[in-house]
């Protein structure tokens, strides 16, 4: 089965998740971690000064309203020297490149880095796998998070990922509270072990931070909180679920696309990503 889901569509999704995933975050993380955002051409620009990740400084959403030029791309740029953004990555969906995309990237040193898939599901396709797959994790429960255990669950979430805790916790634990997000906690013998999120919006759920600590990885983590949340986007009365992971090359394993793809998910897509740095020779 194939499922149509616009490009347009699964770009906004992820970019209006990490907008407010940013921006929303408590004024105090917000200055300790140097961000700032912006909204260009449709898109969204954010900038994290002073991460230690040089992860959480992207510009996606593009193309959907207005298309990619170098006059937007300059701007967006002008946007990070003016921010001391030391390194951003761009995130836009093949379909949206335009043609003179390699003389863009020249003009402003920006080059090709790694790549993403964009994965794309329906949420009775993934309810239904789960159904049939039974979902039981080897000794781990999954629930929805209680208010209490946000920034222990945003601690969780940046060990998960081998991100710093110190400020990039909070960022995590405030969209526990925040509307329209969907937060579940993984648990080993009533330990906090992994977590995973959804922002929800209109017909679509945005698959977030989903992960489980090393020592608990193997037992089905991971599968029962893609799971619950493919059960509540139901509910809700979504019928599509957006996530991204990293690309699959040749001699690589990526068990969250595997886990994704087990439940009914499809790659859509793989999106390039394109870093540009403030001093192109700084390696």
């Amino acid at each position: 089965m194939t499922i149509v889901v616009q490009p347009s569509v699964a770009e906004q999704s992820e970019a209006e998740a990490l907008y407010r995933f940013q921006t929303e975050t408590p004024e105090n993380v917000r200055t300790a971690l140097g961000i700032t955002a912006t909204r260009i051409g449709g898109g969204v620009v954010l900038s994290m000064r002073n991460d230690s990740m040089r992860f959480w400084s992207k510009a996606l959403g593009f193309g959907v309203t207005a298309p990619v030029t170098a006059r937007l791309v300059e701007e967006v740029c002008d946007f990070y020297r003016a921010a001391g953004t030391p390194q951003a990555v761009f995130q836009i969906a093949p379909a949206f490149l335009p043609e003179d995309w390699p003389e863009i990237c020249a003009r402003e040193g920006i080059v090709h880095s790694s790549s993403w898939a964009k994965l794309v599901g329906t949420t009775e396709e993934s309810v239904a796998r789960a159904d049939a797959l039974g979902t039981k994790p080897d000794g781990i429960s999954v629930t929805p998070l209680e208010p209490e255990h946000a920034l222990e669950w945003g601690t969780v979430m940046m060990r998960a990922f081998g991100a710093p805790v110190e400020h990039y916790a909070e960022m995590g634990a405030a969209t526990v509270t925040a509307q329209g997000w969907y937060p579940y906690g993984a648990w080993l013998e009533g330990e906090l072990v992994g977590t995973g999120t959804m922002l929800v919006r209109g017909d679509t759920a945005q698959l977030f931070s989903g992960a489980v600590l090393p020592h608990a990885r193997g037992r089905g983590g991971q599968t029962a909180l893609l799971a619950a949340r493919a059960r509540t986007a139901r509910e809700l009365g979504c019928r599509f679920l957006i996530s991204e992971t990293g690309a699959e090359r040749p001699g690589t394993h990526n068990s969250s696309l595997h886990n994704m793809l087990r439940l009914g998910l499809q790659v859509a897509y793989e999106r390039p990503n394109w870093t540009w740095q403030s001093e192109p020779d700084a390696s």
